[in-house]
C-alpha cells in the first residue's frame, strides 16, 4: 500500500516559530524516514538537523498562514489521545511505551506545539480561531501517515498545557485526554535532581500558570514547584468534574498499567509480543533507556508546603477511586 503525501512536503515538519517585524514565521526540518522514539522531541530535532537536508547554508521558511493550505493534502492520523502531566509521573516512559508499536505515533513535549500555543497566552487580542487552524495544522505536518500501517496518534503535552484544556478541547472534542499524576513530594523530590522548566521562577511566563510575578519573587524553588503543583491539581480537579472523556492515572499503579489504561480509552490493540518488549522496556529509565529503573522509597514526613498539594492530589485520588474499572 502506497501513501500519499505530496512529494514537496514529504517528510519535512515545521519546527520553529520566529517573528520579524511583528511577522510570524516557521523554520521547517527535513526529518526523513526518521521514527519518533526520542523520550523527547527536542532530542529528535537535534538528530535530524545532523542531515544533510538541514545542514545547507540556504535554510527553508515559510509564513505562517501557508501552513493550513499546505496542510489539507496530506494524509495525517488523528489524534487518539492527549497525554496531559503534572510533571516526574511517569509520561515520559508511558510515551514511550507506546512508540514501541511501530503503528503508534508518539509526540513527545513537540517544541513547536508549545511556541503556538504560548504564543496566544503572550499576545493580547491573539485571534483563538487563527491559533486552532495553526494548530491542527503543525498536528497534521507532524501526523503525516508516513507509515502505512500506522494508525494512532499519542500526544504527550508539556506539563503546562493543562492550562489550554479549553483551547484544545475546542479542536478536539471527542479525544480523550489522559491526565498523569504523582504524590506531590516525590515529583519534587525528582526536580530536586533534575529540574523542569515549569519549576524554576521565570522561565515560564507566570500568568500562565496564574501567578503574581510579585508572588513568586525569592520564594525556594521546592515551595516553587509545590504551588505549581497546586495549579495542575486544580486544573485536573475541574476537568474531571466536567469532562467524560478524561481519565486520570496515578504514577503508582505502574508503567505497564498505565499503558493498558491508555490502550483501553483509545481501542488501541497491544498483542502479547507488544506487552512482552512493554515490560522489558519498563525496567528502565525513561529518560536513559540504557540505565535500569531504581524506585526510591516513599518518605513518611510531609513537608508542610506540600499540604495544600496533598489536598488537591488526594481529591483528584478520590475521583479516580471512583471511576469504572478502578485499579490500584
Amino acid at each position: 500500500m502506497n501513501v500519499t503525501i505530496p512529494v514537496a512536503l514529504q517528510n519535512w515538519i515545521p519546527y520553529q516559530l520566529f517573528f520579524e517585524e511583528g511577522k510570524a514565521f516557521a523554520r521547517w526540518l527535513f526529518i526523513g524516514n526518521e521514527n519518533f522514539t526520542e523520550p523527547f522531541f527536542d532530542e529528535t530535532i537535534a538528530k535530524c538537523k545532523w542531515t544533510g537536508h538541514n545542514s545547507q547554508s540556504l535554510k527553508c521558511i515559510s509564513d505562517m498562514e501557508i501552513l493550513p493550505e499546505w496542510s489539507k493534502d496530506i494524509e495525517s492520523v488523528e489524534p487518539s489521545a492527549f497525554i496531559f502531566h503534572v510533571s516526574r509521573c511517569g509520561s515520559t516512559l508511558a510515551s514511550q511505551l507506546l512508540a514501541l508499536n511501530p503503528a503508534h505515533i508518539v509526540l513527545s513535549e513537540v517544541p513547536f506545539f508549545d511556541e503556538l500555543l504560548r504564543w496566544k497566552n503572550k499576545t493580547p487580542g491573539a485571534n483563538e480561531e487563527e491559533l486552532l487552524r495553526l494548530l491542527q495544522s503543525a498536528i497534521t505536518f507532524y501526523a503525516a501517515k508516513r507509515n502505512a500501517d500506522a494508525d494512532h496518534l499519542f500526544i504527550k503535552t508539556d506539563s503546562w498545557h493543562i492550562f489550554f484544556y479549553p483551547l484544545i478541547r475546542k479542536l478536539y472534542p471527542r479525544t480523550p485526554f489522559i491526565l498523569l499524576y504523582r504524590r506531590p513530594d516525590e515529583v519534587i523530590r525528582s526536580q530536586q535532581k533534575r529540574r523542569g522548566m515549569q519549576s524554576v521562577p521565570g522561565l515560564i511566563e507566570p500568568a500562565l500558570f496564574g501567578f503574581d510575578k510579585n508572588e513568586i519573587q525569592n520564594i525556594p524553588l521546592d515551595e516553587y514547584m509545590t504551588k505549581v503543583l497546586e495549579k495542575y491539581f486544580g486544573a485536573f480537579l475541574q476537568i474531571l468534574g466536567k469532562d467524560a472523556l478524561a481519565f486520570p492515572i496515578n504514577y503508582k499503579q505502574g508503567a505497564v498499567e498505565m499503558v493498558k489504561t491508555i490502550a483501553t480509552v483509545t481501542s488501541a490493540s497491544i498483542s502479547d509480543n507488544d506487552m512482552a518488549k512493554i515490560k522489558q522496556r519498563a525496567a528502565y529509565h525513561a529518560k536513559y533507556p540504557d540505565q535500569a529503573f531504581t524506585e526510591e522509597p516513599i518518605q513518611t514526613t510531609i513537608p508542610l508546603y506540600c499540604k495544600k498539594a496533598f489536598e488537591l492530589y488526594e481529591a483528584v485520588e478520590k475521583i479516580r477511586k471512583s471511576m469504572p474499572g478502578y485499579a490500584e
